[in-house]
């Protein structure tokens, strides 16, 4: 019966470890990582290329992915009866690492005879690389075979795209994560202005792109981004040098590996730049070998995110121990090392190997290999998701494939002995959570992280990032955090404008616009005040707006009541002499009962004037302006009065005439109640219709409320005003035709004067009134009363005054109808 035959294309090429097992893990680590760079001429098939540099840390993976395989083989609980088996390929260079990812999917083998072909030593799934880009080339051409790949350092969030890299896994958070940590990070500590370099791969620039979109979302500019790799040529390197001296910017977001940030270490410290403050990557921020370099201090202080620490048990490596004291533990070995003693001792033995302190990235291996045992117990025994087979039978060893152990790897979820969950989400991913790392150096003058905080994407939002309690370290040794900021904060009072054509982090701080605002730093806006308050000086709070009225406590409100009562005082005092002369000529000649009349309303002329003083109320906006109306016109109907008394005597004088009878004391009073009835009835209309009412005003001042009556009706107030102005027009121009009467002693001269002085105060007023503001009206429309209060009281009664108490001689019935 004829069978297929698979030729393998090219050398089969061995593992650096093996073991073998009913099963078979693969592995890639590039325990060295320099190369010996030949230029193919492919003449002939390109050969390995011979690796340098031999890396602790890479072994330590590899290490500890057989001590899980072998924990494992030893463990009942899990694949009980079958065992494990690891292909290890130590690799360096993209091109090699490929090569040996292909040998792990292909065999070793050189000539497979099996019916189709469809047996091969294809493994059930590969461990590594530590980095993204060696990583990205495996996930893509292995994932054709349904390979899983494994990676425990290779975080870009690239990676995650399922359809690109439809089999690829990982015990290390995403990119994705570590740049929104990395972004709250930067905000926490107020540094919203930030340099970015990358390394110049597909593990930096999308690093770098995720992390610059982070920083934007939280409000941090990034000044300037840079990638560059550690064999980039020296102009470049120094043009990026000369941008991290021009920068103002003190803080750099260095997403790169331990090789690139050695090289812009020893750049920094060559160009004697300090004062900066380096925000790293998990990929170099814990790596042991950045003592190493010249100028390592320039990276103390240094901060960042990388995977948790952990503890694995049991864990020691027999290479390890043959390795470092160059012998053999078990007497059979190829290499030909003598037999070990029994008497080597690592007291002496200072190696990044021997330190278990801190395994963070050796965790994910760890992890990474329970996760495949997991899945294979899983397969086997049919649990957590539906048989692969349709006939509902679990699957056997021999006939187990790749996509197989790739959808039980999906379906994973455990806890490690350390109480760790591991499970992947639909793109490949484990849960986020870092610890939060400070470079520091340590008593023996090396460089140690210190874990300052924690960042755990699966809490709250606002509980994923925590400091703990113990000290930072910043940049250059500092205690305080340094600032970088491209614009110092705007205080409260302020808001910030931006400056023109530079990033919204770099801005002005301009004062609040008159009637607003701020109460937070670094506010964008100012908010206006609500309608009765207003901002204080400092414009960060609003206050209640000053309240203004005529108020009895204030100098003007002061100088009006004393106005006021000085008026009061003269009219009284003059009444007291008009009464006491009451019979003499000079008091009966003019007129005694309108006199007293008259002198009776200047009183309340002047007292009304104290309504206008005070918080306005509803009684007191009606009361002051119809007191003042009603009031005025009583007093300037008992002038007119007077005035026609005036006109009417003299007419009584001539031959035949006998008008004194029409206007004797009689049609004096009604003519008096008359004309101040109607004033009553026009403001009895005007309180009914629509009255005065209390306002406050906020139209006049933007900071301050003036509490004044409205008028209600302006008809009525000009209806008011309008009739105390006719009567006194009326009572001028009569005043005015008996100026001339020849009377030694003519009433209508002092009249007259006394009516333009009215008039004009009253003429001048309007205008004054309508133009002063807030209680300036107020004021004005008082003064007015009491100007002309004190004009009506000089003008007719000052006279009289004097001649009752200066010149009684004068006072005689000869001398009043005395003619000129």
């Amino acid at each position: 019966k004829a069978y297929t035959v698979c030729l393998l294309q090219g050398m089969a090429e061995g593992p650096e470890l093996a073991q073998k097992g009913d099963l078979t893990i693969g592995g890639i680590f590039s325990f060295r990582t320099r190369q010996k760079y030949i230029i193919d001429t492919f003449e002939t098939i390109p050969q390995k290329r011979q690796c340098q540099n031999f890396i602790f840390r890479e072994f330590k993976f590899a290490q500890t992915m057989i001590f899980a395989i072998n924990e494992i083989n030893k463990n009942p609980g899990i694949l009980n009866g079958v065992k494990l088996g690891y292909k290890i390929y130590d690799d360096c260079g993209t091109m090699d690492v490929l090569r040996a990812a292909l040998a792990l999917v292909n065999g070793q083998r050189s000539e497979l005879i099996e019916k189709n072909c469809t047996r091969s030593e294809t493994v059930q799934a590969i461990l590594g690389h530590s980095g993204s880009r060696p990583t990205i080339p495996i996930a893509q051409t292995v994932g054709r075979f349904h390979v899983p790949v494994i990676s425990h350092f290779a975080t870009c969030a690239c990676l995650s795209n399922r359809r690109t890299y439809p089999t690829f896994f990982r015990t290390i958070p995403s990119d994705y994560y570590q740049s929104r940590a990395l972004a709250k990070l930067v905000k926490h500590f107020g540094w919203t202005w930030i340099g970015a370099l990358a390394v110049d791969n597909e593990y930096g620039l999308n690093g770098i792109s995720a992390l610059i979109q982070a920083a934007i979302e939280n409000g941090v500019c990034v000044e300037y981004s840079e990638a560059f790799s550690r064999t980039v040529s020296s102009h470049k390197l120094s043009r990026i040098i000369d941008i991290i001296k021009r920068s103002t910017s003190k803080v750099i977001m260095a997403f790169m590996t331990h090789q690139e940030i050695k090289v812009l270490a020893a750049e920094l410290y060559k160009h004697n730049i300090t004062g900066l403050q380096l925000v790293g990557s998990d990929a170099w921020l814990t790596d042991h070998s950045l003592t190493d370099i010249e100028g390592h201090r320039i990276l103390v202080g240094s901060i960042g995110f990388t995977v948790s620490r952990a503890q694995i048990p049991g864990q020691f490596v027999k290479d390890f121990w043959e390795y470092m004291f160059n012998c053999s533990l078990n007497g059979i070995d190829y290499m030909k090392r003598k037999p070990c003693s029994g008497l080597e001792s690592l007291h002496d033995i200072e190696s990044q190997f021997t330190d278990v302190s801190e395994l963070r990235f050796t965790n994910n291996i760890y992890k990474s290999v329970y996760a495949v045992a997991h899945a294979l117990n899983n397969l086997l025994k049919c649990r957590d998701t539906q048989s692969p087979f349709s006939n509902g039978s679990c699957a056997e060893i021999k006939y187990i494939q790749p996509w197989q152990v790739l959808q039980h790897l999906q379906a994973v979820n455990f806890t490690t002995t350390n109480g760790e969950r591991v499970y992947f989400d639909s793109q490949g991913d484990s849960p986020a959570r870092y610890d939060l790392v400070n470079l520091q150096m340590t008593k023996k003058g090396t460089m140690e992280g210190v874990t300052v905080g924690i960042y755990d994407a699966s809490l709250a939002e606002n509980n994923q990032f925590l400091m703990n309690n113990i000290s930072v370290v910043w940049g250059d040794g500092h205690t305080e955090v340094p600032a970088s900021v491209c614009s110092v904060s705007c205080l409260p009072g302020t808001h910030k404008v931006l400056q023109k054509q530079r990033p919204v982090c770099c801005y002005d701080c301009i004062p609040c616009p008159l009637g607003e605002i701020s109460n937070a730093t670094d506010s964008i806006d100012c908010m206006k005040c609500p309608l009765e308050y207003w901002p204080n000086k400092y414009r960060d709070s609003c206050i209640p707006k000053e309240v203004e009225f005529l108020a009895y406590n204030e100098t003007m409100g002061s100088v009006v009541v004393l106005f006021s009562l000085f008026g009061v005082f003269l009219t009284t005092i003059t009444t007291l002499v008009f009464y006491c002369h009451s019979e003499t000529p000079l008091v009966r000649a003019n007129n005694a009962e309108l006199s007293f009349l008259l002198l009776f309303s200047l009183t309340l002329c002047f007292l009304c004037s104290l309504t206008f003083i005070g918080r306005p109320s509803d009684w007191s906006c009606m009361l002051r302006h119809t007191a003042f109306g009603i009031t005025f016109v009583l007093c300037i109907s008992c002038v007119l009065g007077k005035t026609i008394v005036v006109l009417m005597a003299f007419r009584a004088t001539l031959p035949s005439s006998n008008v004194m009878k029409w206007f004797g004391p009689t049609q004096q009073r009604l003519s008096v109640l008359a004309f101040t009835l109607i004033q009553v009835v026009i403001c009895i209309l005007w309180l009914t219709i629509k009255p005065p009412y209390p306002i406050k005003n906020m139209e006049t001042y933007m900071d301050k409320i003036i509490l004044e009556c409205a008028l209600g009706s302006p008809i009525g107030f000009w209806a008011v005003l309008g009739y105390i102005g006719l009567l006194a027009l009326l009572c001028f121009i009569l005043a005015f035709l008996a100026r001339k009467l020849p009377d030694n002693f003519n009433e209508a001269k002092f009249i007259t004067f006394s009516m333009l002085i009215f008039c004009a105060v009253w003429i001048t007023f309007i205008p004054a009134y309508v133009s002063s503001p807030g209680k300036l009206t107020v004021a004005v429309e008082t003064f007015a009363i009491l100007a002309s209060s004190y004009g009506l009281l000089f003008c007719i009664f000052l006279p009289k005054c004097y001649i009752l108490l200066l010149k009684p001689q004068k006072n005689t019935k000869k001398h009043i109808m005395g003619k000129n």
